[in-house]
């Protein structure tokens, strides 16, 4: 994978914080559909053909081509499989837990993403970026505020599952950067879609598309949500290395809280307060600590040029 320039990397961050945003709407909806009846894999297995509806429309408009270099079909297929089942595992974890519970195992990822990253990508070990990790995760406590009393190992596993597996989403997906938006949005979702409807199969939740009408509402966020989250996270990560991406993620629950407390009337008390200000500092010195590490690299390449 090739270092990205400043501008790139800034606007890799800012459009994987749009994404953050965006995907801050689903925990949140997606437990609402699940008290209808609507379990996770299914969502997900219906919000797939919605995708892939809109992708093809879009490259018929566009008269693009879906072609994918074979270079990158391995990398390509590991990121469908990773989205999938992290998809499932995150929404289905819901169902065991209570979503800050589960927030706070899933949002390790961005832990786990800085500690491997100096081993499978070109960048260094940072023990700054480490330390804005641990803040960042902190921060994402602080703003759950979980109980952890009575818990089931179910939602537990669950979580934790999809967190090694978001690990594993954002890695294979910086190694097919240089696949288009639209071939890269087509195959991932044609390689989730048997994913998916493989765990319905599994688990025996499969229902016809009448289900959505349990919880439309519901349904339209969680799917809306997913499909404006996905696209800027795609386009993310093009442009910005794993580890500073994965650091804007940190304000995924922050938002989900913010959405929580103004639609559906949760309290936000004075340490989620904290700990918001604690993710929106570490994401600050994230951006700082890359355009100063993108700022060093032409003079660690020039004695070679």
């Amino acid at each position: 994978m090739q270092e990205r320039s400043t501008p790139s990397a800034q606007n890799g961050i800012a459009l994987a914080l749009a994404s953050a945003a965006a995907f801050g709407t689903n925990i949140v909806s997606a437990q609402l559909a699940g008290h209808a009846g609507l379990s996770g894999p299914l969502i997900v297995f219906y919000r797939v053909f919605l995708m892939l509806a809109l992708v093809i429309a879009a490259a018929l408009i566009w008269r693009s081509s879906l072609v994918v270099s074979r270079r990158h079909w391995s990398a390509l297929a590991l990121f469908g499989i990773s989205t999938a089942l992290t998809a499932c595992a995150y929404l289905s974890s819901v169902s065991f837990l209570p979503i800050t519970v589960a927030a706070v195992v899933f949002y390790t990822f961005p832990i786990l993403i800085v500690l491997a990253e100096p081993f499978l990508t070109p960048a260094r070990f940072s023990l700054d970026r480490i330390a804005i990790a641990l803040v960042a995760f902190l921060g994402v406590a602080m703003v759950v505020g979980p109980d952890w009393q009575g818990l089931d190992p179910r939602g537990l596993a669950l979580a934790l599952a999809a967190s090694l597996l978001a690990a594993v989403q954002f890695f294979s997906a910086a190694r097919c950067g240089d696949t288009g938006t639209l071939p890269k949005l087509f195959w991932s979702h044609l390689i989730i879609l048997p994913v998916t409807l493989g765990i319905l199969a599994l688990t025996g939740l499969f229902q016809p598309p009448s289900a959505l009408l349990l919880a439309p509402i519901a349904v339209s966020v969680t799917i809306g949500g997913y499909l404006v989250g996905f696209l800027l996270q795609v386009m993310a990560l093009t442009r910005v290395a794993p580890g500073p991406a994965a650091l804007a993620f940190c304000a995924e629950p922050v938002f989900a809280v913010a959405i929580a407390a103004v639609f559906l009337g949760e309290r936000v008390g004075s340490l989620q307060y904290a700990g918001g200000a604690l993710v929106v500092a570490a994401i600050i010195a994230n951006v700082i600590l890359e355009q100063k590490r993108a700022r060093r690299l032409p003079a660690v390449a020039a004695p070679g040029t």
